[in-house]
């Protein structure tokens, strides 16, 4: 009966996010291990899903599920979270009994000390396992990888889909690689290869070619046609400028029999987008330019977003640019901004009551560094739990808490304020806060790709804005430590 270990710790981390992201982030989100994790991502669309679907399907199998975290994008994680992750995992595996090591992995984790957190991880558990024992991985296709994980894996997968609706199918591609090396098929032999400089992820969509997926559906369409004789998984990886890590740039991966076909097909895939490296230009108009284009779309939903402050780009979900123009500028129709990060805020709806009045400033709690807080006066219109589930595609069944949450209105928009911060990309989230999608003419989010899995058929016009956060457009404003600026130009 093979016996095999699984553990999990997904973060990306903008070291540009003034906030460090500390354990309330991970327990309030995912912090589980054994039966709890295989009951609790059973039937989901997520990597443990994956492997609760791979062990049903082989029921002379067994895994161990160490520690399984997870938390929303956000500033460096804090030392101690690795460090305890890390006491959690390594002292079994130290044990030994394992034939084989499978971890889900985000690849853009930094921490307040480590840049290379993810680096750092792979190098403690192949020290605790040794040289022979299987070991293979899954990524976010942002992952800033280094050149040194294709030699300490025996196999990996990445997203292969921006927005990411097949995170399940990436753990079982990673499965797949280690169930063949546990029964015996030949080693694999990885390849990294890596570009001179950085991209930020605003066109990076996987739509068909020729459609809104732009240059990176192309790149992914040519490296699928990779996978023939000895090449098993050929893919690119993104990377994530904002980490702000010594890897964080784009670059091909493979894994085949040869090691020179590995290293033919990442160099392939890394030609390919430097190739289009152009193409991942985007210009975008301010908020009020944004607001006007928004409000000239055809009938229907529309939505505008500020990927600046995307939370899944590390945002705070606290910067007041967007709001500001929403609330000087009142559009006049049924508008719902999604949403503000506010816990103080939530508690004083919850003093005032539903149908209450509630008169105080808005945005800017965190860090006045992207503008000041933004006067506000309305009414409570509802207050929540904070609790639902994921409809998806994205984290297809996966269950949400925001904590506790208000929708504050004043006329036509209503705000919702949450005590966690969580991205608002599923449709849950607004019917949780009795919002009627149907009857919303205008949708300001803060959100970006990840937006469109579940949003993109909803909304006849999808408008992108420019507004000073965290995960801003321009790079070369950011104070980066650890990208060389001849490899931000």
């Amino acid at each position: 009966m093979p016996r095999i270990a699984v553990a999990r710790l997904w973060f990306e981390g903008n070291s540009f996010t003034p906030v460090p992201t500390g354990l309330e982030a991970f327990l309030s989100r995912e912090w589980v291990e054994g039966d709890e994790a295989l009951a609790r991502y059973a039937g989901t669309a997520t990597e443990i899903g994956a492997v609760a679907a791979f062990l049903a399907a082989r029921p002379d199998w067994s895994a161990t599920i160490l520690r399984c975290a997870s938390a929303q994008p956000g500033g460096p994680m804090e030392d101690a979270v690795l460090q305890a992750w890390l006491d959690d995992v390594l002292p079994p595996l130290r044990a030994g009994g394992f034939d084989g090591v499978y971890l889900s992995l985000h690849g853009a984790c930094v921490t307040e000390s480590d840049p290379e957190a993810d680096l750092t991880i792979l190098r403690a558990i192949r020290a605790a396992i040794g040289p022979e024992t299987p070991l293979t991985a899954s990524f976010d296709f942002h992952a800033d990888m280094a050149e040194e994980v294709a030699q300490l894996l025996d196999g990996a997968s990445a997203y292969r889909s921006y927005p990411h609706t097949d995170m399940d199918i990436a753990g079982a591609r990673a499965l797949a690689m280690l169930e063949r090396r546990i029964l015996g098929g030949p080693r694999m032999h990885g390849a990294v290869a890596k570009l001179p400089f950085v991209l930020h992820s605003f066109h990076m969509r996987s739509a068909a070619p020729g459609s809104e997926g732009g240059p990176m559906a192309e790149v992914w369409a040519m490296a699928n046609e990779l996978e023939e004789g000895s090449v098993c998984e050929a893919f690119p990886f993104g990377g994530f400028a904002w980490g702000d890590s010594p890897h964080a740039r784009p670059c091909g991966m493979a894994w085949a029999a040869e090691p020179e076909a590995a290293r033919a097909a990442a160099a392939r895939i890394a030609q390919a987008i430097e190739a289009r490296r152009p193409r991942f230009a985007v210009s975008l108009p301010g908020p009020e330019e944004g607001l006007a284009r928004a409000l000239a779309g055809p009938p229907g939903l529309v939505a505008l977003l500020d990927p600046a402050d995307n939370p899944f780009s590390g945002g705070i979900a606290d910067t007041p640019g967007l709001l500001r123009v929403l609330l000087e500028n009142p559009p006049g129709i049924p508008t719902v901004f999604a949403f503000l990060h506010d816990p103080a805020t939530v508690q004083a709806a919850q003093a005032a009551g539903e149908g209450g009045t509630l008169s105080r400033p808005l945005g800017g709690r965190v860090t006045e560094a992207f503008g000041p807080p933004v006067p506000f006066t309305g009414t409570v219109e509802r207050l929540t739990d904070g609790r639902f589930v994921n409809e998806g595609p994205m984290e297809r069944g996966s269950p949400v808490d925001l904590g506790p949450t208000a929708v504050l209105r004043a006329g036509p928009l209503r705000i919702i304020v949450t005590s966690r911060k969580e991205a608002a990309v599923d449709p849950a989230f607004f019917a949780l806060h009795g919002i009627d999608l149907g009857e919303t003419r205008l949708m300001a989010n803060k959100g970006k790709n990840h937006f469109r899995a579940a949003f993109a058929e909803r909304c006849s016009l999808i408008v992108e804005c420019d507004c000073p956060g965290p995960a801003s457009l321009d790079l070369a404003a950011l104070p980066f430590r650890h990208v060389p600026e001849s490899y931000r130009r």
